[in-house]
């Protein structure tokens, strides 16, 4: 018995492309691949730009670079508003107020003692210390050359910072100023000066030179504070002074006068002020 044909037939088109029917939601056949289609690569996301970036690190670094130069402004204000602090700065880069010279062989206490030395001469400033630091690293003297000194004194701090760096160096020192052929003739150093002349190894006592003594002057608001500021600075010399092996009778004449006192040749001897006496 032969089977009733349903009445269904593929078309050619789907028989040829390998597609199979399926049916609609009402009945209509649609068409589904076989084989999905092959997704296409998605387009590289562009980078985002850098220069933006940069912009804002510039800034940053502008700013920062701003803010240290102000701190930096206001600080150097600061210091330079303050008379002390202008007073130390204009004397180390403007106008310094001692002055030096560089002697390859000062003639003192003869001929055959000869020796290289710094000749010192002036005011002792507020930035002296500093100034003779530079003078002490481009004269190259070794331990046992010479420091020869002329001054009237000046800023007693500078003074024993001074001749704290003159023992270190094991320096000599001497009072005297220079002449024709490195000949060393007698000249005073008084006040402050005294405590730089004391810094020296051997303390050469040039005949005809002198050494002024005298008590150092303070400032106070009260009187409370003014004794209180004169024995500090009394305790700092007489400290200082020991320390340099000099008697502290030193000490002694300098509290005894405000005016200067000159020291013979034997008296500041036997203070062990001078070491060793010399003929010019």
């Amino acid at each position: 018995m032969a089977r009733a044909s349903t009445g269904i037939v593929l078309p050619d088109s789907d028989q040829s492309s390998g597609r199979a029917p399926t049916a609609g939601p009402w009945g209509a056949r649609s068409r589904v691949p076989l084989h999905p289609p092959t997704k296409q690569p998605a387009s590289p996301v562009p980078n985002p730009p850098r220069v933006a970036v940069r912009d804002r690190r510039h800034l940053l670094s502008v700013a920062i670079f701003s803010l240290i130069v102000l701190g930096v402004g206001i600080r150097a204000y600061r210091d330079l508003s303050r008379p002390e602090a202008w007073a130390y700065w204009k004397e180390l880069y403007l106008q310094p107020s001692l002055a030096s010279s560089l002697v390859a062989k000062a003639d003192i206490g003869g001929p055959s003692h000869g020796r290289p030395a710094l000749a010192v001469s002036g005011k002792i400033g507020p930035a002296s210390a500093s100034w003779l630091r530079d003078r002490l690293n481009e004269a190259h003297l070794a331990a046992g050359d010479l420091v020869l000194l002329s001054s009237p004194g000046g800023d007693l701090n500078q003074a024993m910072i001074m001749g704290e760096m003159i023992r270190a160096r094991g320096l000599v020192t001497a009072v005297g100023v220079t002449a024709n052929a490195g000949r060393v003739k007698p000249s005073y150093c008084a006040s402050a000066c005294v405590l730089v002349y004391a810094g020296g190894t051997s303390r050469l006592g040039v005949e005809g030179s002198a050494l002024g003594v005298h008590r150092f002057v303070t400032s106070g608001s009260g009187s409370t504070d003014l004794v209180a500021e004169t024995q500090r600075v009394e305790g700092a010399v007489l400290n200082y002074m020991t320390r340099m092996g000099v008697s502290s009778a030193v000490v002694e004449a300098m509290s005894a006068t405000r005016d200067v006192r000159w020291l013979g040749a034997r008296e500041a001897l036997a203070m062990n002020l001078i070491t060793k006496p010399v003929a010019p």
